[in-house]
């Protein structure tokens, strides 16, 4: 820390010796014509003999990341957002002060440079520089630039050192912006709208989930983050809009951990006239669109495991899932609801006292199935129980025609064939006001309202929710979602160092 403290102080020294020259150490609007990757794309090409008879003058602007200096000349290599380039500068040709200026300067800051550009004797593209412009001071010292940061606590704090240090963090953030313009392209050329809805509900409906609760003063009234876009895009459904989907922020007060942040990002989509079935088809399609801004053959590696997206998908029953790893039949119709809690017994399963048996099938599919789906594979024919709002399946009440996909043994996306009854709704949010009675604080409350759109007549519909965060940890084998992540949940840092209030929580 005295090191820094060292480092810190003589960079605000050079910051006043540039103000006692005239120079403003903190810079205002400098126009560049030209990026790292313009420069490379434009003129690697040519040969060092070939680039002096060019003599193609150009402006380039960013952060210095290295410099190696002695003398009367110095070679530096600047950064910005489209990658790297060497700048040469010589005493004799841009001027005492402004190469004082560029000796002086320290990694970490900026500058502007107009110069020709050439070829080094070994080969490497420069801008030699013959005017230099100071844009802006760093006066704290970036970390070692061959380390890089590697500390997760500095990497989700402060992203924005992750983000100067680390390359490979730096490109996974851009690959996650081209994600989700491919995903929203996949939509848009499907004949799908794009739409908002309230972030802030007065009830927290469309999942199982526990909400963040504020309260609206001038209304005076409690107010809940949406925990997901569901009942308002199935609104909209009931409006005529047929196609629409919304890609934006959900918040969920629940743990933490590799798969989870109280904040991520989902995109719901509704179709109207689908079932699941081709709610299938669009989120293979999906999935495979965002697939090729991250590979040219389908094929991903996460953590390891090779994962291939160009193939068909496979698709198995939960119930022919359960069977083919535990040898039981949830099927079997005779089975009733304590013969599963037995069941649940003899696996060291455990269970709520009001599960039924569509609750045990699905803890057994947890239990067993779910982490050996490596390759991507939609489970569907989900029980009842856990399908509060979609429509049962027609040859098996018990069961509902909803699917998820499974990549890697983590859930990527849930869809079902929307009930749109209004009677039979009404009974489930029934079903789960009760399940909210016996205990379960996840269970959705019942919404009048979202009944009363259905009682004006919703098309058969098929709906899908995918998670942004965990197909961009896929595709950019990211271990963690705070790797995709920008900005992360984070306890504030006093407590993290121990103050009163997080001794007090951790006694609790």
């Amino acid at each position: 820390m005295s090191q820094e403290l060292d480092q810190m102080r003589v960079r605000r020294e050079k910051m006043e010796e540039l103000e006692q020259a005239g120079i403003e150490p903190f810079g205002r609007r400098f126009k560049r014509d030209h990026l790292a990757a313009q420069l490379h794309d434009e003129f690697d090409k040519y040969d060092k003999e070939e680039l002096n008879d060019k003599d193609e003058v150009v402006i380039i602007a960013g952060r210095m990341t290295r410099k190696r200096s002695s003398g009367k000349a110095g070679f530096a290599d600047f950064v910005d957002r489209s990658g790297k380039i060497q700048v040469y500068a010589r005493k004799d040709m841009v001027g005492d002060e402004p190469y004082h200026i560029f000796k002086r300067a320290d990694i970490g800051d900026f500058l502007g440079i107009e110069g020709d550009v050439i070829k080094t004797n070994s080969g490497e593209l420069t801008v030699r520089a013959h005017k230099i412009t100071f844009l802006a001071k760093a006066l704290r010292p970036l970390p070692n630039k061959w380390e890089g940061v590697t500390d997760p606590e500095t990497i989700y704090r402060q992203r924005y050192l992750d983000l100067i240090s680390n390359p490979e963090s730096f490109k996974r953030f851009h690959q996650r912006t081209a994600i989700i313009k491919a995903v929203r392209k996949y939509m848009d050329e499907n004949g799908f709208t794009e739409v908002e809805t309230p972030i802030l509900n007065t009830q927290a409906g469309g999942a199982n989930a526990r909400p963040f609760v504020t309260h609206h003063n001038a209304l005076d009234i409690d107010m809940y983050l949406r925990i997901a876009t569901e009942l308002y895009l199935k609104r909209l459904i009931v409006g005529g809009f047929e196609r629409v989907y919304e890609l934006g922020r959900i918040f969920r007060n629940e743990g933490m951990d590799p798969q989870h942040n109280p904040e991520f990002t989902t995109m719901e989509t509704y179709a109207a006239y689908w079932d699941f079935h081709d709610v299938m088809d669009e989120t293979e399609g999906i999935v495979k669109a965002a697939a090729k801004v991250v590979s040219d053959d389908g094929h991903v590696n996460y953590q390891g495991n090779d994962i291939d997206l160009a193939s068909d998908f496979k698709r198995v029953t939960m119930v022919d899932a359960v069977k083919e790893k535990t040898g039981i039949d949830f099927g079997d119709e005779n089975m009733t609801d304590d013969d599963a809690k037995k069941l649940a017994d003899e696996h060291h399963i455990e269970y709520k006292p009001f599960w039924k048996k569509g609750h045990i099938l699905s803890a057994f599919f947890d239990e067993y199935v779910e982490d050996t789906l490596i390759q991507p594979t939609f489970v569907y024919e989900f029980p009842v129980e856990v399908s509060p709002l979609a429509k049962r399946n027609k040859e098996n009440p018990e069961m509902t025609d909803r699917f998820e996909l499974y990549v890697n043994g983590s859930e990527l996306a849930n869809a079902f064939s929307e009930l749109n009854d209004p009677i039979d709704q009404k009974h489930r949010f029934e079903m789960q006001a009760e399940e909210k009675a016996n205990g379960n604080d996840e269970a959705e409350p019942v919404d009048l309202d979202y009944v009363k759109a259905l009682e004006y007549g919703m098309p058969p519909t098929g709906g899908l929710g995918i998670g942004i965060d965990r197909l961009v940890m896929l595709l950019t084998n990211a271990k963690s979602i705070r790797d995709v992540i920008l900005f992360p949940t984070m306890r504030p840092e006093k407590e993290e160092k121990g103050s009163k209030k997080s001794k007090k929580n951790k006694k609790k």
